[in-house]
């Protein structure tokens, strides 16, 4: 059995564990795109309650979307300075939003539909701040286009796990994850890893006496 295919047996057996574990994972409010993408590039770096704070606070003070881009730069900062690195995250969201309306005239990324997987994840990491891990979200939790976001505790899980080469970088894991795992489950498989990793596969002490893929799990350092 080659590499690849035993990556994706083992996949599909974490998978399973994991729906068993965590049930069927979901996302927070389903966003329009752009608002998905504003909100991702907030939750760089910080939790998830600060990010949404953030938010619906850049929700709160501007009427739209041109607002936001147009909106004096230290007065943005201030807005969202509870997500942390406002002095990163405020330009990146203005830039977005410049170069989006510059492509097409208004806000939204609806036109993302109509390319290829490829050219509209290209597209999005063209736009400043924008990684594969936030186009990647703004594709399959927004545009329904396939995309496996990975982010630290997906990469950690990952190559402890053993469900990629342990010499891949993050960049390429997110390709790797989606040629090993079936597209209708990349949603879930995203959200229920960074549960395992957040709650069990922790970076510091895994917590694996409880882990539910233990006896699946290839980390030679486990805390038994």
């Amino acid at each position: 059995m080659d590499q690849i295919q035993e990556h994706r047996e083992r996949l599909a057996r974490v998978k399973e564990r994991l729906h068993h574990r965590f049930g069927t994972p979901i996302w927070h409010v389903q966003m329009p795109a752009v608002d998905e993408l504003v909100c991702t590039i907030l939750s760089q770096n910080t939790n998830d309650i600060n990010r949404d704070k953030a938010f619906y606070a850049l929700k709160e003070r501007y009427s739209d979307w041109e607002a936001v881009r147009d909106a004096d730069p230290n007065e943005l900062q201030h807005v969202i300075r509870v997500a942390g690195l406002a002095n990163q995250k405020g330009p990146n969201i203005q830039a977005a939003l410049r170069d989006i309306t510059q492509a097409r005239g208004e806000i939204d990324l609806d036109w993302l539909k109509e390319l290829s997987t490829e050219e509209a994840r290209a597209w999005l990491v063209s736009l400043k701040g924008v990684g594969p891990k936030t186009a990647a979200i703004v594709m399959v939790f927004s545009l329904g286009m396939p995309a496996f976001p990975v982010d630290t505790h997906i990469y950690r899980v990952t190559g402890r796990i053993g469900l990629r080469p342990k010499e891949l970088d993050i960049t390429k894991t997110h390709a790797y994850l989606e040629n090993i795992a079936e597209p209708a489950d990349y949603d879930s498989l995203h959200l229920n890893l960074i549960d395992l990793g957040r709650e069990v596969c922790q970076a510091r002490k895994p917590k694996c006496p409880g882990c539910p893929v233990l006896d699946l799990c290839q980390f030679p350092e486990k805390t038994l």
